[in-house]
Parts: structure tokens; C-alpha cells; sequence
């Protein structure tokens, strides 16, 4: 069976990551400007203000991704590039300049992807209380509207938040992201249904001025893994056990609400009076119904009483490989929710470097992308809904509060002098794009 016919082969990039630019031609400040900008928070003290400089360079970049092979490209708008405020006047500018990447995707066949939220909530709304604040749900829903209205015509595919279990684990529980703060319970729930009722808000918003949208959200993941048949029903059970501690890494608490339209019995039962009160029109708007689930898979666990052995296979951020993570994500995923997967990240930091040759030779990524490709493949085989997939990153980038040490990227970039280089995994990557997987 293999993957479809039109299946999406891309990669994929976040604003803040790549764009730079961070105080030009209108654009307000996010919590990572600001974030980054406080001594200590960043390992290799540096910024995301120049990063890979795309918003200037956006048109080699763009023809970079077609010597790829890339059929499609998923990146993230910044928030306040649209709204230097969060709210109230648009920037034209920073419509403009989405606009022209949208239209240089276009020019060379790629789909664009496009992703509301990557993590960079405008400075101001942050002031304002941020997802703390009830009338983010409005702010996000106007956000939505906007975007839709100025791209609908072009852009068909729509992400609405990337890892919210990240940004709030983060960023407001563990305090190691912007906007570094550390949370209880309580106000993470909170944040929680806030950023669902958000969701469903921008669905409809996104919907109603684009009839023929697809609309997803994007959730991290680390799936298990049975070492057995007998292990599949137990993995199932713990992968989907969403109960209070630690509830926003869960799977089930993001997506039960939204596919099912209603939380987990466990994790309400446990929360207590924790547990933000909540309406059936509210329920309502979370269950908006959706086209696809997308998964960022990097890691994963096994089943059982398996102990990883000494000397396992790791990568330069020392994130142990797991072949079949692809191929579980997307069977557990499935097997629940019986909607359409598309892998929107995965791939791996390496140390890589320009060689005398001119070069950048990553055998490493190749084969860890080999790997996991050929389990997504084997999920696809076995009758799993699976409509694309994105490899993180195009090009390597600032990597959040470990700065630009790791490199993820199938692009090379020399951070000071901005000059992109293919690496090996690129030439890879385009082989497989243009067989369609079947040379995995």
C-alpha cells in the first residue's frame, strides 16, 4: 500500500526560529523577544533577533526548498508581526511580507502550511494576563479571522497551535521557556481550556471565510511502544491515561476534548474543584470537528519493564532513537481518533559542520530519518489514515533555551555569514520525495 498519491512531503520551520528581524517594519514585541533578552535564560546567550535572517532571505530559502524536492512547506506566523499590540491595528507590513513567501511558495508548486501559534505570544497580551486571561479565546479567534482573510485565498492548510503541552510544560509549569514562569495546577487547567476554547474559536473563524480549509492542531508526542502483541493493549492503556499529574503532556487531554467533546473522567475527578467550570456551548466550540491530527514525534518509551541498555543510540541533544516511534504515534493516534495523520515534525540535532570538501556529510540523520520513515511506512501499509509528513527543520535554527548548538536542519546555516549550505540529508530527503517513500 505505501503512502498515497498527493501525499504531502515537506519540511517545516517556526517564525521565531528563523525570521529575525524582531523589532522591524512595525512588528511588536512576543514573550521570546523578551525571554531572550534576560541574561542567563539562553544556554549559548544568544537570540532569535537575527537567527537565520529568512525574513530577508525568504526568496533563496524558497528556491532552496525546491531544489529539495519539498511539495510542501509548513512555518508559523508571528503573532506580532500581525499585530504589534496582539490586538486592535494590523501591521500591513508583516501582511505583506507573508503574502510575498506565500506567493514564492506558490511560484515553485510548493503547498504552504500554515501554523497560527509557534509558541510566540505578543509581548502585550502577555501584559494583559496572556492564556490566563478569558478574552485570549477572543484575541486568538480575531488573530484567526485576519490570517484566514488575507491568505484563504492561497493557503488551505492550517495548523492552529504547535505543542501547547510544550509551552505550557515549558513555559508556564517549569519556567525553562518564555515566558519562564512556574504555575500550579490550578492556573495550568485554566490555560488549558482557555487555549481549547481557543482552538475551537479559530476553527470556526478559519472556516467560516475559507470553506475548503483543513484545519488541525499539532500535538508533541512520545508514544509507547509494545515489545509484543501482548504489550499492544497496555500500551494503548498508559499511552491514553491522562489523569492530574502532569496532565498537559498527555495526548488524551488535548484531543479527547476536541474529537470526543469532553475531558477525561480521571483528570476531572482527580482536579476536583481545580477543575475550571466549563458550559455545553463551550464543550461545543472545543469539539468544532477538525480534518486532521498532526504529530511531532521525536522519542518515545517501551512498553513494560523494558530498561534502555547502556550505549543506546542518541542524538546530539541526547534524545535516544526509537525506529518504531513513527509507526506506534501514528497506530495509537489512529486506532483512537479515526482521523487522518500527518507527521508535522521529526528529525534530529546533529553535530554537523562544512567540510573541506565544501560539504556537509550527516549519514547519521540520513539513517535516523530512514528509520523512521520506514515505520511510518509500515503504519501506512497496515491501513493507518496518514496524509503527510514534515521533517524538522528545513534549516538549522535557533534552538529555543538551548540556542544555536543543536542543528536539526536538512539546510546547513553559518550563523555568521547567513550562507545556506545542502547537507547530504537534503539529496536524501529529495530521492525519497520523488519515489514517493517507495525507495525506503
Amino acid at each position: 500500500m505505501g503512502f498515497k498519491k498527493g501525499f504531502m512531503w515537506g519540511a517545516a520551520t517556526a517564525s521565531y526560529q528563523i525570521e529575525g528581524a524582531w523589532n522591524e517594519d512595525g512588528k511588536g514585541s512576543n514573550i521570546w523577544d523578551e525571554f531572550t533578552h534576560q541574561p542567563g535564560k539562553i544556554e549559548d546567550k544568544s537570540t532569535g533577533d537575527i537567527a537565520c535572517d529568512h525574513y530577508h532571505k525568504y526568496k533563496e530559502d524558497v528556491k532552496l526548498m525546491a531544489e529539495c524536492g519539498l511539495k510542501a512547506y509548513r512555518f508559523s506566523i508571528s503573532w506580532a508581526r500581525i499585530f504589534p499590540e496582539g490586538i486592535g491595528t494590523v501591521n500591513q507590513k508583516g501582511i505583506d511580507f507573508y503574502n510575498n513567501l506565500i506567493d514564492e511558495l506558490l511560484k515553485y508548486n510548493i503547498t504552504p502550511f500554515i501554523t497560527l501559534y509557534h509558541w510566540d505570544l505578543p509581548y502585550a497580551l502577555y501584559l494583559k494576563g496572556g492564556w490566563l486571561n478569558k478574552d485570549s479565546v477572543n484575541w486568538f479567534e480575531a488573530y484567526a479571522n485576519v490570517i484566514a482573510e488575507n491568505f484563504g485565498d492561497r493557503v488551505k492548510n492550517y495548523i492552529t497551535f504547535n505543542e501547547p503541552s510544550v509551552f505550557m510544560g515549558c513555559g508556564y509549569s517549569q519556567g525553562v521557556h518564555a515566558p519562564g514562569i512556574k504555575l500550579g495546577d490550578k492556573d495550568l487547567l485554566y490555560i488549558g481550556h482557555n487555549i481549547h476554547l481557543a482552538h475551537g474559536k479559530a476553527v470556526r473563524a478559519i472556516r467560516s471565510v475559507v470553506s475548503d480549509a483543513k484545519i488541525g492542531i499539532t500535538l508533541a508526542t512520545q508514544p509507547k511502544i509494545p515489545i509484543t502483541e501482548a504489550d499492544i493493549k497496555d500500551a494503548e492503556k498508559s499511552y491514553f491515561a491522562g489523569g492530574l499529574g502532569g496532565f498537559f503532556w498527555s495526548t488524551d487531554y488535548w484531543l479527547d476534548p476536541i474529537v470526543f467533546g469532553k475531558y477525561g473522567e480521571k483528570l476531572i475527578q482527580e482536579a476536583g474543584d481545580m477543575f475550571p467550570a466549563f458550559t455545553d456551548e463551550e464543550m461545543k466550540i472545543i469539539n468544532e470537528k477538525i480534518d486532521f491530527i498532526g504529530l511531532n514525534i521525536y522519542e518515545a518509551s517501551y512498553q513494560g519493564d523494558y530498561v534502555r541498555p547502556f550505549g543506546t543510540a542518541h542524538t546530539e541533544l541526547n534524545w535516544d532513537i526509537y525506529p518504531q516511534a513513527l509507526e506506534w504515534g501514528v497506530k495509537l493516534n489512529y486506532g483512537r481518533y479515526k482521523l487522518p495523520i500527518i507527521i508535522t515534525e521529526n528529525g534530529m540535532s546533529a553535530h554537523d559542520w562544512v567540510s573541506l570538501d565544501g560539504k556537509v556529510h550527516d549519514p547519521n540523520r540520513i539513517d535516523f530519518l530512514h528509520r523512521y520513515l520506514k515505520g511510518l511506512k509500515k503504519a501506512a501499509d497496515e491501513g493507518c489514515e496518514v496524509d503527510g509528513y514534515f521533517q524538522w527543520s528545513f534549516m538549522d535554527n535557533f534552538e529555543w533555551a538551548k540556542g544555536y548548538n543543536p542543528r536539526f536542519g536538512i539546510v546547513h546555516v553559518d550563523y555568521k555569514t547567513q550562507k545556506r549550505t545542502l547537507k547530504d540529508s537534503a539529496y536524501w530527503y529529495k530521492d525519497v520525495i520523488e519515489s514517493n517513500g517507495e525507495n525506503l
